[in-house]
């Protein structure tokens, strides 16, 4: 092919020595600055230093070394006769592909005990105007930016060249990492100045997400769908084993981890359509999956099945017995892997050790809500509950109500939560009326809702919901309080003879 110029500017060299070489095998003439240009010359290849080409040293410790016009110039200049003329007239040369990585900001503000100062000096300047100038003149100059493109970019400049199609994709590239760089720059300095710390809710929410799996469809087969990661950072979970995830199991398996996560015993969350069918704790795994499952063994049918303890083969057995979509764990036991493995079809997943994020961030029409997570611990204990009844709760109840209380919150509203020995034994969830949750509850529950305990994850606003639950045999309510009616609600328990808690705070999960 015809010669061409290449300027080189990179801060991550690897792969350079090789990519190069290719280029000059290619007929490619180099320029490079400082340290890409002395990693090229001590393989032996001829390369031009930028200064040689401006005519001007690095200034600044190196701040300043190819914010030159003999190089942006070089880059930017359309292949029409009046700006080659014009590059002529002031003795400039075309440039025809720019590689360059930037300054490793991320990695630097990522570590531990890092100053402002330090951090400011990796913020690139002269590799970002680069890039944006380079990927602004597509039409005729190559930019690259991912030492990972360096094996089909040589191969293409040894052919001839990029496509115009080749330089679009590469320009798109340029410009959503310098968007990243700049993102991530803003997030830093947003921390320096306290802003993030002004608010739990921050002024400007960036997000930069990347695609990470694209799923069959969405909810239903009519709908697109796909799961997205922050960039820079993995997916939330790998699977181990079975197909690839559906866009609804993706949505059950983080609620049902975030339902067995909140507890510090051994867990079992099981999850079906957005709500726990069964959630338990034991002494052991094995334990808590048995009483999990008899909450609601036919809604468990295909379910999602979290745990909060490394998965051991004892449960793994009797997980086999029922049919599940997935099973998440923190790890797995070789032996529990060795039998849940020979169901072809059943997802296994764990955490990648993403760090979780603080904010809920959903869809609506035209704009985004955004909230903390539920995850406040200040009512969650007994201890700053007041009794309002005039039945006291035992000991057992009060750590059975503790237990409900918790599950509430991971219970779409109107959410009623029937406990028993630490385990559901019925769940009303999403219903327009507190009192249907109530009924939905009980009717769940049967038998064992004699004698159990029940929380509602907001105020009943009338004595029926009492009144229902004392019906199927409830001895002890939790909820938050605070209607117009309390008075009239507690009269009610003390008419039942139930012992009522209020905690102060409610739980609402739409």
């Amino acid at each position: 092919m015809s010669a061409f110029r290449a300027l080189l500017s990179v801060s991550d060299k690897s792969g350079l020595a090789e990519f190069a070489q290719r280029l000059h095998e290619a007929s490619g003439e180099m320029i490079a600055s400082g340290g890409t240009a002395r990693k090229i010359s001590d393989t032996g290849l001829p390369v031009r230093a930028v200064e040689e080409v401006t005519g001007f040293p690095e200034i600044l410790g190196g701040r300043v070394k190819t914010l030159h016009p003999a190089i942006h110039g070089g880059i930017l200049a359309r292949r029409t006769s009046s700006h080659l003329d014009e590059l002529s007239e002031h003795g400039i040369g075309q440039i025809d592909l720019v590689v360059v990585n930037l300054y490793p900001f991320q990695e630097t503000v990522a570590q531990a005990n890092v100053t402002l100062a330090t951090a400011v000096e990796e913020i690139d300047i002269g590799g970002v105007a680069l890039l944006r100038a380079a990927a602004k003149n597509h039409e005729s100059v190559t930019v690259v930016c991912d030492p990972a493109d360096y094996d089909w970019v040589a191969e293409a400049f040894a052919r001839g060249g990029t496509s115009a199609t080749e330089r679009k994709q590469l320009a798109l590239k340029a410009f959503r990492h310098t968007a990243e760089y700049d993102t991530a720059i803003a997030a830093y300095l947003a921390g320096q100045v306290g802003e993030e710390d002004s608010a739990p809710l921050p002024e400007h929410l960036r997000l930069d997400l990347v695609r990470v799996q694209l799923n069959r469809y969405g909810e239903n087969p009519h709908q697109a769908g796909a799961l997205y990661a922050y960039a820079g950072e993995e997916a939330p979970f790998t699977v181990l084993h079975g197909k690839e995830m559906s866009y609804n199991n993706w949505l059950d398996l983080d609620g049902s981890w975030q339902a067995a996560q909140d507890f510090r015993e051994p867990t079992v969350a099981i999850i079906k359509h957005g709500n726990p069918c069964g959630l338990a704790c034991a002494d052991t795994l094995a334990q808590a999956y048995e009483k999990a499952l008899a909450s609601d063994p036919d809604s468990a049918f295909g379910g999602i099945i979290s745990v909060n303890r490394p998965l051991d083969v004892a449960t793994a057995k009797l997980m086999a017995e029922l049919f599940a979509e997935v099973i998440a764990a923190p790890a797995f036991d070789e032996d529990a892997l060795a039998v849940l493995t020979k169901k072809k079809n059943l997802r296994l997943t764990a955490p990648t050790g993403v760090k979780p994020r603080p904010l809920s961030l959903r869809s609506v029409n035209g704009g985004i809500l955004v909230q903390e997570l539920d995850r406040s611990e200040l009512d969650m204990n007994p201890e700053g509950w007041r009794i309002v009844s005039r039945r006291q709760p035992t000991a057992e109840q009060l750590a059975d109500l503790a237990f409900a209380w918790r599950v509430a919150r991971h219970v779409k509203s109107n959410a009623i939560v029937f406990v028993k020995d630490r385990a559901t034994v019925g769940v009303g969830a999403g219903q327009m009326s507190r009192v249907d949750s109530v009924m939905l509850a009980g009717y769940k529950a049967g038998e064992r809702a004699r004698d159990a305990v029940m929380a509602s994850d907001a105020f009943f606003p009338f004595a029926d919901g009492i009144v229902a639950a004392a019906k199927h045999g409830i001895t002890a309510v939790v909820q938050p309080g605070g209607s117009v009616r309390d008075e009239e609600v507690i009269a009610a328990a003390d008419e039942l003879g139930l012992a009522m808690a209020f905690t102060g705070a409610r739980h609402f999960r739409h």
